[in-house]
């Protein structure tokens, strides 16, 4: 059988995906692998399954996506997340547009016009945004420096980090 995939909008970290398989499974469907914005099924759920699930991803701050475009938005907002928490800033650097290009095999600059016109911010306005909540992560739960921080954040030095912090945070 063919393989369904289901994009998600708003999921943005492990809990949110193990509400979200803890969902299906309630329903009676064992994704076969769920991922930031995306929950693999071997089949769809059925016309009444899908109603209680799509109310249910509701209440949980949570909705389905159909059009391809805001689809398309979901997993390029994922994989902004991952290469944020995955990607490893200290060895040579790799630019994120050459990342997001290789990943999802899109132009960058297509990728980042539909961005600016679906959420309206620019991709890497949602970059740094998202950049600077895991530095926020990094500030409360590890005893790094704020030069280690912003290494490890992509950050060209603490000042730079410094410097984006308080725009995007005031």
């Amino acid at each position: 059988s063919r393989l369904k995939t289901l994009y998600i909008k708003n999921m943005v970290c492990n809990k949110c995906i193990m509400v979200v398989e803890g969902l299906f499974i309630k329903h009676g469907y064992k994704p076969i692998s769920v991922f930031l914005g995306e929950v693999h099924l071997t089949e769809s759920p059925n016309v009444k399954a899908n109603d209680l699930i799509k109310n249910e991803l509701v209440s949980y701050g949570f909705s389905l996506i159909d059009d391809r475009k805001s689809q398309l938005i979901s997993v390029t907002k994922a994989e902004v997340i991952k290469w944020i928490q995955d990607y490893n800033f200290t060895n040579t650097p790799l630019k994120f547009s050459v990342f997001i290009e290789n990943k999802l095999g899109k132009d960058y600059t297509y990728l980042s016009n539909l961005f600016s016109d679906v959420e309206g911010q620019t991709l890497e306005q949602y970059l740094i945004l998202q950049r600077i909540e895991k530095v926020k992560e990094l500030l409360v739960y590890d005893e790094l420096s704020l030069s280690d921080i912003a290494i490890k954040t992509g950050f060209s030095s603490g000042a730079h980090l410094s410097t984006q912090f308080k725009k995007v945070t005031g």
